[in-house]
């Protein structure tokens, strides 16, 4: 079975440089060790070179904890610096790609069958997008933001500006229709858990929550028993 046969996106960790002091691989090491499911490396100051490095580093604390046939390690939208990893023998298993990044079916094209292929879905016209969107090379959707969330200031933002987070129901509304998992972030802290969890998505991701915690890996383990712990 592939890792995207069982890809779990329960408890998704995103992290670069940008996000944390320490490095890397420590928080992805913190995550990982407490349960977190899926790790995406995304940075917009990396060069292709550091996001290689970073890979690198995280793809062997993920197996030195044997989780590297189960969590999957995944790029914020270089389908390029994947490429590149695997030339060198780095097990990197996908790639996560926004509306106006490189288009889903290229991504599918160069990464193959078994990896697996990410998309945030649209700021805007997200519930009928979500319903009538071709999925058919998708593996899951990411959605949000919760809250307005500064480790990526953008996110939600529309083309005048607004920034639009979304409530609990319509998120509800969101897990009801779509017809792959979708996963759910942009500020979701602790407290936010219990209630995500209610509306039936497949998961949460964070950012600032683990990489910013002056304890990571406690920060972590707290996030996954909060999800674990609500049926």
């Amino acid at each position: 079975m592939s890792i995207r046969e069982r890809l779990d996106t329960s408890a998704y960790l995103v992290v670069g440089p940008e996000n944390t002091a320490r490095p890397v691989e420590e928080i992805v090491a913190a995550a990982v060790s407490e349960g977190f499911t899926c790790v995406q490396i995304r940075s917009k100051v990396a060069t292709a070179r550091e996001m290689i490095a970073i890979l690198d580093k995280s793809a062997a604390v993920i197996h030195e904890l044997g989780k590297s046939d189960s969590v999957a390690l995944l790029v914020d939208d270089r389908l390029d610096v994947v490429l590149a990893a695997r030339e060198v023998g780095i097990k990197v298993d996908g790639v996560h790609v926004g509306q106006s990044d490189i288009p889903v079916a290229v991504c599918r094209k160069f990464l193959g069958e078994d990896s697996i292929v990410g998309l945030s879905a649209p700021t805007e016209e997200l519930i009928d997008y979500v319903k009538t969107a071709d999925v058919s090379q998708i593996d899951y959707f990411g959605a949000g933001p919760l809250h307005v969330t500064q480790t990526k200031i953008d996110c939600g933002r529309t083309a005048d500006g607004r920034i639009i987070t979304r409530s609990f129901d319509e998120i509800a509304e969101l897990a009801k229709v779509s017809p792959i998992p979708v996963v759910v972030g942009g500020g979701v802290k602790l407290n936010d858990i219990a209630e995500l969890k209610a509306t039936n998505v497949q998961g949460f991701f964070v950012v600032s929550a683990v990489a910013g915690a002056d304890n990571p890996r406690s920060a972590a383990r707290e996030l996954v028993s909060a999800w674990k712990k609500i049926f």
